[in-house]
């Protein structure tokens, strides 16, 4: 059975989970000061960009030979993210022919979907997770019953999947994409 820092499966969807969250819940902080109102960050309806727990659960696996040099899991923050940021871009542009950010505002950005401020704030994030965050949200998940969490984290993701199918396939058939931000 898999196992990934000890956790079964449902505790992995539920750690998985927290950071989706975690990360729409940032960025609509975020967004809520550039613009001054609140928005979904996320593609579905449910409260999670999915693309920071893809985001965290890759970065685990590379950073494992650096997880205790934190001048390199900065750097290592800043590159990664920022590379994944940017195949996500392209990505989207390919899907949806449009990019749900814009940092052209903002100095040394490129083409809009990539800026230094970014940059840098992925290493300090990238600090922050591995070098604090992450053991209390394991040992959060991992207190939890395999059962508890195995039905909770089964519900999570069959939920999640079928609000994001509805909606890709909504977005895809009306040809309707959300504004780049301005």
């Amino acid at each position: 059975m898999y196992s990934f820092h000890g956790m079964n499966p449902g505790q992995l969807a539920l750690w998985f989970f927290i950071y989706s969250f975690c990360g729409w819940a940032m960025e609509c902080v975020v967004i809520r000061i550039q613009l001054k109102r609140w928005e979904n960050r996320g593609f579905a309806k449910m409260p999670f960009c999915v693309i920071y727990g893809f985001g965290v659960f890759i970065a685990y696996h590379i950073f494992r030979p650096i997880q205790h040099n934190y001048i390199a899991l900065y750097f290592a923050g800043c590159i990664c993210a920022t590379a994944f940021e940017f195949f996500t871009a392209k990505l989207m542009l390919k899907l949806f022919g449009t990019v749900w950010w814009n940092y052209e505002h903002l100095p040394f950005n490129y083409k809009g979907i990539l800026c230094l401020e970014s940059t840098l704030g992925w290493g300090l994030l990238a600090l922050f997770i591995f070098g604090v965050f992450n053991r209390y949200v394991e040992i959060a998940v991992k207190l939890l019953d395999a059962r508890v969490a195995g039905i909770a984290g089964g519900l999570l993701v069959t939920a999640y999947l079928f609000d994001f199918g509805f909606q890709f396939v909504r977005h895809i058939s009306s040809g309707q994409d959300r504004k780049k931000l301005s």
